[in-house]
């Protein structure tokens, strides 16, 4: 091993080292006694098993990293990156097609790599725990179907790439950041109508009191929407969830149906005015702008690293190349990117905070979203009591309990204050 090699591999290893701690801290973060509230939320049972299933996520979870962090070092090591880059150049094609196959490969591998897990994941411990009601009919066209389409972008991304690095020069990297941008916000608008359906069924709100306060909140917001749908999730999972997509007048409210079901028509309109407020706050442009710097850094510091031998050294291959470069400059961002996700984890918790406050003004019903918070959290056995570090690493949610505190306090702030007489006051 030379030494780029040693330093690639101390990356990987630092990050699972990390993730462990992290990990071991959280599982003993739990608290033993059941927090007041969320008594008449949980029973004692339900809670015991909560803790034996975060137990069961977290140990497949560690498995899972640690397998394929363990299987790219020996591929570095036995050098099979060198062997398929070899493979490929023998054939017949130009720099496009060659990546196209060496990137192929490799996903190929990842996937057959990471399917086991997902299985696993799926039949075994979500089924263990009640929440599982995929098929093996669905598991399996929802596999073809993500092959498929990751295959297709990523294929339309990767020859994009090269073939902008290969005939435009020094400025490659601008020229990649602004198509591969393009491509993801046309991407972020057709797929509510073209990718989503093909994996879930969408169904318009049956007329009655919940689509009519739905609708009666969109416009008390001066809120577009183009539809107000509900999603067959629970074709899959018993976990509830609802999401606003699209942009301009083609934005969609989805209701899953696991959420109607277990929230009334009060708690279903304070999720919606909290996600209303991520987007009347401006936190999806925020958040696309911010995505759209990180990639130019990215983007940048990959033009300067493309044809650097040391980053080939690093994982045994002899010759240089751009589609091989982008594979491995993709592999050293894991372990940054792991790192890097403590800033924007941050920034997705504050939006949150403002998102809660915003809803709780837009429902004037202040108890109805933390109700359905506490529903939503106790039904998908959510970690009542994460570690702090674990929080800082991961959580792009604040954690519950923490969250019904801020919003307590800040109804409690937006209650007017009391003279004497009982009468309400003047606030400061």
């Amino acid at each position: 091993m030379n030494k780029p090699m040693i330093f690639v591999i101390l990356l990987f290893v630092g990050m699972s080292v990390l993730d462990l701690v992290v990990e071991l801290l959280n599982l003993r973060s739990w608290a033993a006694t059941l927090p007041a509230e969320f008594i008449g939320y949980y029973d004692g049972e339900r809670y015991t098993i909560a803790q034996k299933y975060m137990a069961d996520k977290t140990v497949s979870g560690l498995i899972k990293e640690i397998t394929l962090i363990a299987l790219i070092i020996l591929f570095m090591i036995m050098g099979g990156f060198n062997l398929l880059d070899d493979a490929v150049r023998g054939l017949w094609a130009g720099p496009v097609g060659r990546g196209l196959i060496f990137a192929g490969i490799l996903f190929a591998l990842l996937f057959l790599i990471n399917l086991p897990f997902d299985i696993y994941d799926t039949f075994v411990i979500e089924e263990k725990y009640g929440f599982n009601r995929t098929t093996v009919r669905t598991f399996c066209l929802d596999a073809v179907k993500m092959l498929l389409l990751s295959g297709l972008f990523g294929a339309v991304v990767f020859s994009a790439i090269i073939w902008l690095f290969e005939k435009t020069g020094a400025l490659a990297w601008i020229y990649c950041w602004l198509a591969l941008s393009l491509f993801q916000l046309l991407i972020m608008y057709v797929a509510p109508v073209l990718i989503m359906p093909l994996f879930n069924r969408f169904s318009p709100l049956e007329e009655g009191k919940l689509k009519t306060e739905i609708e009666q909140l969109a416009h008390k917001e001066n809120f577009q929407i183009r539809g107000i749908y509900t999603i067959d999730g629970s074709k899959r999972s018993s976990k509830a969830n609802a999401a606003l997509t699209g942009f301009g007048k083609f934005k969609r409210i989805m209701l899953y149906d696991t959420l109607v079901k277990q929230l009334d028509e009060n708690e279903i309109v304070a999720v919606l005015a909290h996600e209303i407020g991520h987007y009347k706050l401006k936190h999806i442009i925020k958040s696309i702008l911010i995505s759209l710097v990180v990639s130019a850094v990215g983007f940048y510091l990959f033009s300067r690293l493309a044809n650097q031998p040391l980053l080939f050294r690093a994982f045994g291959t002899q010759n240089i190349s751009i589609y091989a470069a982008l594979i491995y400059f993709s592999i050293l961002l894991i372990p940054i990117q792991r790192v890097g996700s403590v800033c924007s984890s941050w920034i997705s918790r504050s939006f949150e905070y403002s998102a809660d406050r915003y809803g709780v003004k837009a429902s004037n019903n202040p108890e109805a979203l933390i109700s359905a918070l506490k529903k939503i959290s106790a039904d998908s056995m959510a970690n009542l009591n994460p570690h702090p570090v674990k929080v800082f690493f991961d959580y792009s949610h604040p954690p519950i309990l923490q969250r019904i505190k801020v919003l307590r306090n800040f109804i409690r702030l937006r209650q007017p204050a009391r003279n004497d007489s009982g009468r309400p006051g003047n606030t400061l």
